[in-house]
């Protein structure tokens, strides 16, 4: 079921799979402003629960007309899908920045969460932010060509100056070089003809200035991360496990940062026991 719901100067582009009497899951995709690939753990967590996932801000379908992508504004886009669909309480799935926006949203509303999964989660705000931004870097030069890896810096380059088609090749190449040494039907799981350079850039700096999380420890909250063995963070995560000191930490062997397509056995796995799936 697809439809629009608004909020504000903003129209949020979501697609739902309708499952009555069911808890809610609702699914946050990486960038930001990247349409990232979660049909395939949407459609099998379809069967058990009402799942729910969107176009974030400024993101393929999403217009964002006043080009607002403060965190606060990320925040209320998450409010105003649960207040359309009348979910006093429901489940969290973050992949890759949309792990971390998980986290933003729980700092302020965790009353609201009945679980978090976090998928390949990114580290922090501020110089955290920043910090995991160089181990990406350093990731994709050691996994790319010379030609590869000059062109993944120029196409940053001319992303970071405006052009959408600078990201659009650098994400491809990111996707190429994410899933190098692994057999998966399509390498580039993201639209990568359908981003946009504004709220990626926009994004990026409201992250930079937002204020550090700060450790939360609700023993009520279930919380599952998850991270591959060759994912694309380094020793950054820690911050992420001493943030979320109750979670349960998983490494998924054989595996970046797309472990769904990579490992499914062992992602599915960690997945059904996280949701209570037989």
């Amino acid at each position: 079921m697809e439809l629009l719901i608004g909020n504000g100067d903003t129209r949020l582009y979501t697609y739902t799979y309708p499952n009555s009497g069911k808890e809610s899951i609702l699914m946050l995709h990486g960038g930001p402003g990247v349409p990232d690939g979660l049909a395939p753990v949407a459609e099998y967590l379809s069967k058990h629960y009402q799942v729910i996932t969107f176009h974030q801000r400024g993101t393929l379908n999403s217009p964002c007309y006043s080009d607002d992508y403060s965190i606060s504004s990320y925040i209320s886009d998450i409010d105003a899908i649960a207040t359309h669909f009348e979910l006093e309480a429901f489940h969290l799935f973050g992949h890759s920045w949309g792990g971390l926006y998980a986290q933003l949203y729980a700092e302020q509303s965790i009353f609201r969460l009945l679980s978090l999964f976090l998928c390949s989660p990114a580290s922090g705000t501020g110089k955290q932010w920043l910090e995991m931004g160089l181990e990406v870097a350093k990731y994709n030069k050691k996994k790319s060509t010379s030609q590869e890896w000059f062109s993944m810096l120029k196409n940053a380059t001319l992303g970071f100056l405006g052009s959408d088609k600078g990201y659009e090749n650098f994400f491809t190449q990111f996707c190429l070089n994410c899933n190098k040494g692994y057999q998966v039907e399509n390498p580039v799981p993201v639209l990568v003809n359908h981003i946009y350079a504004r709220p990626i850039n926009r994004s990026n700096l409201a992250l930079l200035f937002y204020h550090k999380l700060e450790q939360y420890a609700p023993s009520e909250l279930k919380i599952t991360v998850t991270y591959g063995d060759d994912d694309i963070f380094g020793e950054s995560t820690t911050y992420v496990k001493e943030r979320l000191p109750s979670a349960a930490f998983h490494t998924i062997a054989d595996t970046s940062h797309f472990p769904w397509l990579q490992n499914k056995a062992e992602f599915f796995s960690i997945l059904n026991k996280h949701y209570g799936i037989l």
